[in-house]
């Protein structure tokens, strides 16, 4: 089989299966190095990211479970505080006494809140006096149990025993103990609120999610174990002198992560902990590095396994490759042919991401041209309404650089068929006779212009400007073709065309044939001929826009266009326009308002984020006597609407930084006000197109002051 050639028309190199065995070896080699290389990598990684992961995980639950504790026990502070002023300076007799009314109490207090057992008082002399739980109470007394004696010791700051059996409401908890005292510093008793340990381990086994991995506890300043997920007996833990976590919570360490042995089961854990506000309590979240190094191992070996079924693929494919080398020729051939034709799809993918990107540059540039000439629009308006008073040759300087630059935007916006369009119907027996001085300007004192037009020629549609630019781009580029002069051709013809491989149109059109008697092109210039940017001309002469600029006017008016070119010869550049139907329709009789109260009457929100575009189209409106309020974007125009101010027209530019852009706001306010006018302003022919089906009236920049007259006008039709 014949293998193709580059398109440079170099030859690949033959095949050498001497090579081709060496390659094959290489590849067994490759296939076996590289694969282990990445997994090696992968795994190293991984096994790093799942101890980083396990990090944040032991981290954020540590600050769940610090909000959570941090939460209980300020309120626990507070219902002690809330008991300790009600009962006063009361004595161990005076509250006995009035046990019935201060049972009731605890229990008001303290019955809505699931983590409370209950709350006692307790006497100077560790009697139980009252409780939320009993009444009356039975006879218990705790003066000579640890947290009582440490209550009264550190009074009033709570302390917070190690877990007990609760002798009043039987159940496993702990307690917050606050110390009361007379105005004189008597002690007179502790308010004793018992929390159950079982609604801290539900809400850690909550947030674990069931993961035996992770373990969560709730620690007092010097180890000891208030409550721990999975539930363990109580120890208390950092009695081992080498304990970094005990260490840490007894150097009052606000926060930290650790790496530690557990002296409680005698595993290794991540760690995060966590100073519970500015009380003696942390918190601590941990999970098991052989927990870690397992789900690490398993996940490994199931990747290297997934990654050597591939590669024994391989090896098998080129152990057989190497039995049947000789055999191979045909199929290589076969490869060869292939891989020319993909790397040649491929360039060519390439070649359409740059031109697509080119494209995306130029609508760009070309937008922002466009609002520098609406500033300038706007301010030649204004000027020339005041009649360029001592400004005059200013103004004038100021509206020619406008009209030179408004062509250059219009070419770029057309190549990239971003251009707002602006279609009419136009009959070329009377528009290329009114425009054979142009097209004669562009071609110069030595080409001779002659135009064949038919008084019977069809209408088309198009936008007059880039007819315009498409005609006189053509008439430079043949002038350019003939230096020493020649004839330069127009002529127009109506067309019944049939779709076909070289002219996909079918219908009725208008062909117009654009023809010189120039050098010509060769076949590789010819193919190029439509790209954007390519040009033969010298670097300065020519900017590779120009035909682009034809084609794209062509298509975007519903045809198309080709170039047939011979060297020697001369060109012939063909646009094909689809012909125009003209719909007839009675126009009813309008009855137009006064113009100038119909303008004093307007009040007109403006929305545009460009501060200069903004200042001129207020100024004009002004002007003409509206009322104008702007807004920068259409997020805060919805926000004084929803407030319930209302605008004779809405007066909006679409690219608009914010949530909501122009169309967003237009649908907003036709779904909520219907009645209410809006119109749009853009520079983008795209954004037009999305307007125009959500039925928004559109000015396309650079816009003029009687477009903008009219358009208040109507707002009040």
């Amino acid at each position: 089989m014949q293998v193709p050639q580059r398109e440079e028309g170099s030859m690949l190199p033959s095949r050498s299966f001497l090579a081709t065995r060496r390659i094959l070896y290489a590849a067994l080699a490759i296939s076996t190095v590289v694969p282990l290389v990445l997994v090696t990598s992968y795994g190293y990684y991984d096994y790093h990211r799942r101890f980083a992961d396990a990090n944040d995980l032991v981290d954020r639950n540590s600050r769940v479970a610090d909000e959570q504790a941090l939460k209980v026990v300020d309120l626990n502070r507070e219902m002690g505080a809330r008991i300790v002023e009600l009962l006063g300076e009361g004595d161990d007799m005076t509250l006995k006494d009035s046990e019935d009314v201060i049972h009731r109490q605890l229990e008001t207090i303290g019955g809505a809140f699931a983590q409370v057992a209950a709350i006692s008082v307790i006497g100077k002399n560790g009697a139980l006096l009252a409780s939320s739980k009993h009444y009356p109470v039975p006879s218990i007394s705790i003066e000579d149990r640890e947290d009582f004696v440490a209550a009264r010791n550190i009074r009033p700051e709570p302390y917070f025993s190690l877990p007990v059996l609760s002798k009043i409401s039987k159940t496993d908890v702990f307690t917050t103990n606050m110390g009361r005292s007379s105005y004189d510093g008597t002690f007179l008793g502790i308010v004793s609120i018992a929390l159950k340990r079982e609604y801290f381990e539900s809400f850690y086994n909550e947030l674990a999610n069931d993961d035996a991995a992770v373990t969560i506890a709730l620690y007092r300043q010097e180890g000891g174990v208030l409550v721990q997920y999975p539930d363990t007996k109580p120890t208390p833990l950092g009695t081992a002198s080498d304990s970094a976590l005990t260490t840490a919570l007894q150097h009052n360490a606000p926060f930290g992560q650790l790496q530690v042995v557990s002296s409680v089961d005698g595993l290794e854990r991540v760690v995060a902990f966590r100073r519970v506000g500015d009380y003696p309590l942390y918190v601590a979240s941990g999970y098991e590095t052989q927990a870690i190094t397992s789900q690490w191992r398993a996940h490994f070996i199931f990747v290297l396994l997934l990654t050597a079924l591939p590669c024994a693929g391989i090896w098998l494919l080129v152990g057989f490759s190497l039995c049947r080398l000789e055999a191979e020729k045909k199929a290589w051939n076969s490869w060869q042919a292939e891989a020319i034709r993909r790397e040649q799809a491929e360039a060519s993918a390439r070649q359409l991401q740059r031109m697509g990107a080119l494209g995306n540059l130029v609508a760009g540039i070309a937008h922002e041209f466009n609002n520098l000439l609406m500033v300038v629009s706007t301010n030649v308006a204004l000027a020339t309404s005041k009649r360029f008073t001592h400004i005059e040759k200013e103004v004038r300087a100021v509206e020619r650089a406008a009209l030179g630059a408004e062509p250059l935007a219009r070419r770029l916006m057309s190549v990239t068929r971003k251009q707002p369009l602006k279609l009419e119907t136009v009959t070329l027996s009377t528009w290329f006779p009114a425009a054979k001085n142009l097209i004669a300007a562009a071609l110069g004192g030595r080409v001779h212009l002659t135009l064949s037009i038919p008084r019977d020629i069809w209408n088309v549609c198009v936008d007059k400007t880039e007819l315009e630019s498409a005609i006189v781009n053509i008439a430079v580029n043949a002038k350019d073709a003939m230096p020493h002069g020649g004839r330069f051709i127009v002529r127009c013809q109506n067309s019944q065309l049939s779709a076909n491989n070289s002219l996909p149109l079918d219908g009725d059109y208008v062909s117009i044939f654009c023809s010189d008697n120039g050098v010509g092109m060769n076949a590789d210039v010819l193919r190029r001929a439509f790209e954007p940017l390519f040009t033969t001309k010298a670097q300065t002469a020519g900017t590779g826009l120009g035909l682009a600029q034809v084609l794209a006017a062509a298509e975007q008016a519903g045809g198309t266009a080709r170039i047939e070119s011979l060297v020697g010869k001369g060109t012939t550049v063909r646009l094909y326009l689809p012909r125009h139907h003209a719909k007839s329709s009675a126009q009813p009789l309008v009855h137009m308002p006064d113009t100038e109260k119909v303008m004093r009457d307007t009040s007109v929100l403006l929305v545009e984020d460009n501060a200069e575009v903004a200042a001129g189209v207020l100024a004009v409106l002004e002007m003409l006597g509206c009322t104008v309020r702007h807004e920068v974007t259409a997020d805060d125009a919805v926000a004084i609407l929803n407030g319930g101010m209302t605008f004779d027209l809405i007066l909006s530019d679409i690219q608009m930084p914010g949530m909501m852009n122009g169309i967003d706001l237009a649908e907003h306010v036709r779904s909520t006000w219907p009645a209410r006018k809006i119109a749009l302003m853009t520079g983008y022919a795209d954004e037009i197109d999305r307007a125009q089906h959500a039925g928004v009236k559109i000015l396309a920049k650079p816009f003029d002051l009687d477009e903008l007259e009219t358009l208040v006008a109507e707002s009040h039709e």
